[in-house]
């Protein structure tokens, strides 16, 4: 069942170059630069980036706020305090380096204290209820029924890409503005469709005008992960889930929500790590997109290889992940789990990614039904050190692996 929405979800979305080339993002966020970026921190992650094997590089939320970021949203101009010589020095380092530049922005909400709120806006650009202004988590709500919201949004988006070569965008939404709207419509739940109605062909203008750029639908992590935005959006945020033991579980469960090149999943080794660690971080993305993150540069050189090896063994799979059906040996996962499973069929091949969290069992039989009475061989593709003994039974069709410590994964290919 699953396969086949897989299938359908491919087929009511926006034909895009994205999700037939599955590029490798690097954003600069979690476990990493925290929303507090500046053109000194940036230059060596991007060195570290490029030399991994990203393929665009995003510069995540604070780029434009002088003091605490959250508040100031709105007007998408860089802090000269953060980046003294502008963004665009960043930006052309980063297409230096052989990548494409990205940027964060929460284009739907305006801040309180943003610069625009009482210059140029009145009450007809916001959600208004009771005669007042809508806000939450001290953002307003715009409202898109408006023409001068639209041709401020795309102001934003055609500077950023037109002045700063900008080639991705990671579009968050952090508040919830509540039931809608009560200007010019019958009732706030009218205004918030309209609103929503508006937002979409917004989005739908601006990949008219900018075909190639990448919009990553976020929303604290994987809040509004629907098919209204991601038949047009590329590429989806998962989680802000900042544990990487935690994350095989969302990240082997994504696929039920959306196509797995459309799910991006953060893979962000930690600095006091071993390389357990690492392969277990990398292997949470490597069936979906990889969201790579984390202080590349301050990790010793055998994990740092690990990080740019597991790039090049997904840059060979991508092409399969793109076609390929979602199955679950074990079934979904529950975070209690000892182990988890996530497995990618396409025609004659299939990968299984394999997690052992805790639990005293070091072994694990995947039953796998497709492969029962056919001539299979099953091979460990990540990480290459690995000894780990794996074996199949035709009769069955399980895999079987053994997992000698908690906190271990590996990836497999399968073809028969």
């Amino acid at each position: 069942a699953m396969g086949e929405l897989t299938k359908y979800r491919r087929k009511i979305r926006r034909r895009n170059k994205d999700n037939q080339r599955l590029a490798v993002i690097f954003n600069d966020y979690m476990n990493c630069l925290w929303g507090d970026p500046t053109a000194e921190k940036e230059f060596p992650l991007v060195d570290a980036a490029a030399e991994a094997g990203c393929e665009y590089f995003c510069i995540d939320a604070g780029w434009y706020a002088d003091g605490f970021w959250w508040d100031e949203v709105g007007e998408w101009k860089e802090s000269r305090k953060r980046f003294p010589n502008g963004v665009k020095e960043v930006a052309d380092y980063i297409r230096k380096k052989g990548m494409i530049p990205g940027l964060w922005l929460e284009i739907e909400v305006m801040g309180i204290k943003c610069p625009l709120v009482d210059s140029v806006c009145d009450d007809s650009w916001f959600f208004t209820r009771h005669g007042k202004r809508v806000y939450d988590r001290s953002r307003y709500q715009l409202d898109f029924r408006n023409p001068k919201v639209r041709a401020h949004a795309d102001e934003v988006i055609d500077r950023l890409v037109s002045e700063y070569g900008i080639g991705y965008i990671k579009m968050d939404y952090n508040i919830e503005p509540g039931i809608g709207t009560e200007q010019n419509c019958d009732s706030v739940g009218e205004g918030l469709w309209g609103h929503e109605k508006a937002y979409l062909e917004w989005l739908d203008g601006v990949f008219a005008r900018h075909p190639d750029l990448i919009i990553e639908n976020c929303s604290s992590g994987g809040l509004r992960m629907d098919y209204a935005m991601l038949s047009r959006y590329s590429i989806q945020s998962t989680s802000d889930q900042d544990d990487y033991k935690k994350y095989c579980t969302i990240a082997a469960n994504s696929p039920t929500a959306l196509c797995p090149e459309q799910s991006a999943i953060w893979a962000y080794p930690i600095t006091s790590g071993d390389r357990e660690e690492v392969v277990f971080n990398m292997i949470n993305a490597m069936l979906l997109r990889i969201h790579q993150s984390g202080h590349l540069g301050n990790i010793d050189p055998e994990r740092k290889a690990l990080v740019k090896e597991a790039i090049s063994v997904y840059k060979k799979i991508r092409a399969d992940i793109k076609e390929a059906v979602p199955f679950w040996s074990l079934g979904l996962s529950k975070f209690s789990d000892d182990w988890v499973s996530l497995g990618l069929r396409n025609g004659n091949k299939a990968y299984l990614a394999v997690w052992r969290r805790e639990g005293k069992s070091d072994t694990c039989a995947l039953p796998i039904d497709f492969l029962k009475g056919v001539d299979a061989r099953v091979k460990c593709i990540y990480p290459d050190f690995s000894v780990t003994p794996v074996e199949f039974s035709k009769t069955t069709g399980n895999v079987s692996v053994k997992f000698d410590r908690p906190y271990m994964a590996r990836l497999f290919e399968i073809e028969w």
